[in-house]
């Protein structure tokens, strides 16, 4: 019997273009809707992710596109 995971529903979610359509192509690949998908990723990222790489990534963006403001 299949396990189901249960997600509760936080918010809706914007991104850009290309991230979408790169969670189009992994769902395509394995059949998980963009929620468990992003719930993988999230959840492993420090088992795939390189943390000085992850790093650098995060300062790039935020270079170009700043960070919101700390309340």
């Amino acid at each position: 019997m299949t396990k189901r995971l249960p997600l509760p529903v936080r918010r809706a979610l914007s991104l850009t273009d290309e991230a979408h359509d790169r969670l189009r192509r992994l769902n395509a690949q394995y059949g998980l809707a963009n929620n468990y998908l992003l719930v993988v990723l999230l959840e492993n990222l420090d088992k795939f992710s390189d943390p000085e790489k992850l790093d650098a990534v995060f300062q790039d963006f935020i270079t170009q596109y700043g960070a919101p403001k700390k309340d």
